[in-house]
């Protein structure tokens, strides 16, 4: 096996992938951190009732409850359970015995989970220069200061620190004890929310919540070994469960308040233009319409409830602006078509051998595939609730980048963005859709119209689809060789719109580097092929788009792994061996074997029924998935998933099963049914009859596996997205003889 290419050569560049990572590195080194540290501001500090103490940002103790900090937004994904944990693990506290609350907009909760990603190296590369490389990207983000819920960061950036964060209260508490008891710290030991001294005393830690703001915290502090861990690692409930499955759990769109009142909207599909003109005749004498009031790209309706406000907001006659980019979906086909060309090229981001001879030897094989704008559409639509008065604006709003919301509200309204006092609420669900800002803008230019009032905004499902901005348009144009059994080149080219440099300039921070993302699904690709060239081409003057879940890679992965399943069948190999066999890193290898003991791989099934396999590696975390499917007189069906991945540390396995299972059931569905196309500038899919995704009854038996051979924790709310879609095309191939080289598949076979 060949040695894994040096890749040192690329430019390292702080470019659009950093700055759209946009956070800062955040491991808040507690006390001992050194004050110019853009972290070293603890945001607990300065609201703290009386006797009340905090060690850290995410440990606030008073004399009634402890309080711990989810520093992540809590989407779905867990963060509102498994990040407190993390700290109860090592403060010895047990579930139900602290609140948990949401990090407010503070630079002590910046990312340190980018630092990977940021760096321009493949993530098993463990060289001087990669390490060297991490580290810098480490300092920038740490000075940086920006918080940023994405890329299958949470656990990567608080694995180490959370776990911190409770030890050093935990010590800290009993240095409090010990001055109180007067028996040393050495001496003492808790459980369960208490310091319990060699007699047996239990002190609980509300009574050492005055004592411990008395003292300096403890600076050092030894993280117990995995092999100790009472919670992590083990089957566990999730605390955000059992109120969700009740109904108890408030999400942002069931917040009221006091003398709120109620607002939908109605803005310009035409993604970016201004309304030029309105008539709310019809709206104005409707049921419950108090005020209908202008924005600056449409109208909002204020009512005394939402379905009142939405009614009216649908018999506002408006006139828009027309839409920048082609009005009609064949010419986005057309733009992404002619971009392969030296004018809008990005980046190479590889070129190993000779392509251009390695091409001509042997069998040429060429195809060209296509990614479709998808929807993000969580079941929450979009909402929040706002009051602007002449000080200032306070919102309550789900987002992933808090300091983000300050900025765009404030700038909505003309004030500074510590004037914007942001509260984050649990998500219904984003994939990418709360990192943008169509609702933020729209309620501080409504709230700052009903001055002193709180106004609750909630985007119709209409409105929501209209207004989502989608994942990136792709299309991949691939060539390749094979001879005497073996593929001898591969040349992967792909020209789509740039998600992550989109949203960096709607954040007020545009760049002109290459996006990262367009290359994600391309550049690291594990296999050895001699002859190796990744490029990308960045789409112009389409559709904004932006960040869905696994952002490049969902569009790439399926590109890539299709082409080289192609090569594989056109080598007269076995989809699965190949693969093994020209795997670089041995723990992918070992990956793509245990996928295969899982599913008991054993070559072509036959009787129409096939098998499909693909490994795609997203944000650091490498994904092998295999997809049986069954061709049937109805069409296709989907038997059965396996899924083999390895995330280090595999730290809350029920969630981490269900994360697996969700992103599969999430690739699949998109891939089988879901586009969004474009009409006179707006988009023609307004509901989810329209934007279909697996149903129940579709849905496969799906078997995970996590490993811990890597040498760092990972992330996996995103990474097995890419692989579902190319192995289940892989899979129909596998039992129909039929290539399918564009999503959605629906449009070229049925499912059942």
């Amino acid at each position: 096996m060949r040695e894994m290419p040096d890749l040192s050569r690329r430019t390292f560049v702080f470019g659009s992938a950093a700055v759209a990572g946009g956070v800062a590195f955040g491991q808040y080194g507690q006390a001992q951190q050194a004050p110019s540290s853009a972290a070293a501001t603890n945001p607990l500090a300065a609201n703290l009732g009386p006797h009340s103490v905090t060690f850290n940002p995410w440990v606030e103790i008073s004399p009634d409850k402890i309080t711990l900090i989810a520093q992540h937004a809590d989407k779905g994904q867990g963060v509102g359970s498994i990040q407190p944990l993390m700290i109860a693990e090592e403060l010895d506290l047990e579930p139900g015995q602290f609140e948990i609350r949401f990090a407010g907009p503070s630079p002590a909760y910046f990312n340190t989970g980018f630092a990977h990603e940021l760096a321009p190296f493949m993530a098993p590369d463990r060289s001087p220069g990669a390490e060297k490389a991490r580290a810098t990207a480490l300092e920038w983000l740490r000075k940086a200061g920006l918080q940023m819920t994405g890329g299958s960061s949470a656990i990567p950036d608080t694995y180490e620190k959370l776990r911190m964060a409770g030890a050093v209260a935990r010590e800290t508490l009993k240095a409090a004890a010990a001055k109180r008891s007067g028996v040393a710290a050495a001496d003492l030991r808790t459980e369960a929310g208490n310091v319990i001294l060699p007699n047996g005393t239990k002190i609980p830690y509300v009574a050492l919540s005055a004592d411990a703001a008395k003292i300096t915290p403890v600076a050092v502090a030894k993280l117990r070994d995995p092999s100790q861990w009472r919670i992590l690692g083990k089957p566990m409930e999730r605390l955000d469960i059992r109120s969700k499955v009740t109904g108890e759990m408030k999400f942002g769109i069931d917040r009221t308040m006091d003398g709120m009142v109620y607002a939908a909207v109605k803005l310009n599909p035409n993604k970016g233009q201004p309304i030029k003109s309105y008539d709310a005749s019809k709206a104005q004498t409707m049921p419950g319409v108090r005020k209908i009031l202008k924005l600056s790209n449409g109208i909002a309706v204020i009512a005394t409830n939402s379905w009142y406000a939405m009614q009216a907001a649908e018999r506002v006659d408006c006139v828009w602006e027309p839409s920048t980019y082609p009005a009609e979906q064949a010419d986005h086909w057309k733009t992404v078509a002619s971009s392969f060309v030296p004018q809008f090229l990005a980046k190479e981001w590889r070129n190993d051998g000779n392509i251009d001879a390695g091409l001509k030897e042997g069998t040429l094989l060429e195809a060209e595939y296509r990614a479709p704008y998808v929807g993000h559409q969580p079941l929450e639509p979009l909402n929040g609730i706002g009051i602007v008065t002449d000080k200032g604006m306070e919102i309550w709003v789900g987002h992933q980048t808090p300091q983000s919301v300050q900025q765009i509200a404030a700038a909505a309204i003309g004030m500074k963005p510590e004037q914007v006092t942001f509260h984050n609420e649990w998500m219904g669900g984003s994939f990418g859709h709360r990192l943008e800002f169509e609702n933020v803008r729209v309620l501080a230019e409504i709230a700052n119209q009903m001055r002193g009032t709180p106004v609750k905004l909630i985007f119709s499902r209409e409105e929501d689809f209209l207004q989502d901005i989608p994942r990136q348009i792709a299309m991949g144009r691939y060539r390749g060789s094979v001879k005497d059994g073996k593929i001898i080149a591969a040349d992967a080219q792909v020209a789509a719109n740039a998600p992550f440099k989109e949203l960096l300039a709607r954040m007020g921070s545009p760049s002109k580097d290459p996006d990262g993302q367009l290359g994600v699904g391309i550049w690291n690709v594990y296999y050895d092929i001699p002859n190796y060239r990744a490029t990308s081409f960045e789409v112009l003057g389409l559709s904004p788009c932006t960040t869905w879940r696994a952002v490049g890679a969902s569009a790439n992965g399926f590109f890539t792994e299709s082409f080289i399943d192609e090569l594989i069948y056109a080598a007269g190999l076995d989809p699965l061996k190949a693969r093994i066999e020209m795997c670089k890193v041995p723990i992918y290898r070992k990956l793509l074997e245990t996928v295969g003991e899982m599913a008991d791989w054993k070559g072509p099934l036959g009787k129409g029924k096939g098998r499909g396999v693909a490994f795609v590696e997203a944000f650091g975390t490498a994904v092998a998935e295999i997809v049986e499917v069954t061709m049937t007189d109805a069409g296709i069906k989907i038997d059965k998933v396996w899924v083999a991945t390895d995330v280090g540390k595999v730290i809350d396995p029920v969630n981490f099963e269900n994360l697996v299972q969700g992103g599969v059931v999430w690739g699949l569905g998109h891939a089988m049914n879901c586009e969004l196309t474009y009409s006179k500038g707006a988009v023609q899919q307004t509901n989810y009859n329209h934007h279909e995704a697996m149903r129940m009854y579709q849905c496969p038996a799906i078997e995970v596996r996590g490993l811990e051979n890597d040498y760092t924790v990972r992330g996996i709310g995103e990474p097995p997205v890419p692989p579902a879609a190319p192995a289940l095309a892989n899979a129909i191939f596998a039992a129909t003889g039929k290539r399918i080289r564009e999503m959605p598949f629906n449009k070229f076979i049925d499912f059942v």
